[in-house]
């Protein structure tokens, strides 16, 4: 995105839309919107705010299943909503409900779908039933993170690469479901063979680098030994969910929070054991991760 084009957006996301903010760096609450009667201006207010906030959360909201999936696809172009997990209704709508017999908390932190060649770029989460407390959600700057690494680790973690595997987390749930998931990128999943992703992700719309590593799917550094690689990990774990450089979202019902893969990770409390809660996910379609080294390809000016 040029300078220009972000001044413009930003003008219209201070004309369009009234912003809480969560952090100094990023997260936000958008007031006063109602996600069903959304004019375009508004809609490229949301988007920008989206791009500049990273995450952000619409309160009071009653949405159907029809009308989230119609406000997310105002967005960007849609995905299944998950490329595994089969839906009890519309394919876009992935149910985290723990309340379901498969159901398993995803306590760890986590990027959506990094195990795909094409991770999605956003996802749109809204509460359908939630706890009388817990269940809270938090999300880390990977951006941030990024920039507060000292230079030399920085230099070091620019030209890494790291391999992500869904089968620690999706390979038993597809085998129970012989071995068939939904369609992603125009091919139905039958299998999760790891990808390769940079560690250092450069954002397609900013140019802004963040940790593009997560514990939920990452399995290792490629190129490097066992050792070397748990010692980068972890000191990339700790660095990213430092307290300074997430927020925390305690959920409402009408709540919808929006957040951007290519920037952030973000964790789900499990707190509320034998108590039910219930969300519903749509993601927008993203594109392959890339990293410093391929920056100039990707270059909005060439």
């Amino acid at each position: 995105m040029t300078t220009a084009t972000t001044t413009t957006a930003r003008s219209a996301e201070r004309r369009e839309l009234t912003l809480e903010p969560l952090g100094p760096s990023f997260g936000a609450v958008v007031h006063d919107l109602d996600l069903t009667e959304l004019t375009d201006a508004q809609v490229a207010a949301v988007r920008a705010a989206f791009v500049e906030h990273k995450v952000l959360f619409f309160t009071g909201q009653d949405l159907t299943d029809a009308d989230q999936v119609a406000f997310a696809s105002r967005l960007g172009d849609l995905t299944a909503g998950h490329p595994v997990a089969l839906s009890d209704g519309p394919t876009e709508i992935y149910r985290i409900d723990s309340s379901d017999p498969e159901f398993s908390f995803s306590d760890v932190w986590h990027t959506d779908v990094t195990f795909m060649t094409n991770p999605p770029a956003a996802s749109i989460l809204r509460a359908v039933t939630l706890p009388d407390t817990g269940g809270d959600t938090s999300w880390a700057d990977s951006q941030l993170a990024y920039d507060s690494l000292s230079a030399p680790v920085r230099r070091l973690v620019d030209g890494l690469t790291a391999v992500h595997d869904g089968n620690r987390e999706w390979g038993a749930y597809l085998r129970r479901h012989a071995d068939r998931g939904n369609e992603w990128d125009g091919a139905v999943v039958t299998s999760l063979p790891p990808v390769e992703h940079p560690v250092v992700r450069v954002h397609p719309e900013t140019g802004r680098k963040g940790l593009f590593v997560n514990p939920g799917f990452t399995s290792h550094i490629a190129g490097v030994s066992d050792a070397e690689s748990r010692g980068i990990l972890d000191l990339l774990y700790a660095h990213l969910t430092k307290p300074e450089h997430t927020i925390r979202h305690r959920w409402s019902p009408g709540d919808v929070g929006i957040w951007d893969n290519r920037a952030t990770a973000h964790y789900a409390n499990n707190d509320y054991s034998g108590k039910t809660r219930a969300m519903a996910r749509v993601t927008l379609r993203g594109d392959r991760p890339y990293g410093p080294a391929d920056a100039d390809l990707h270059s909005p000016t060439r």
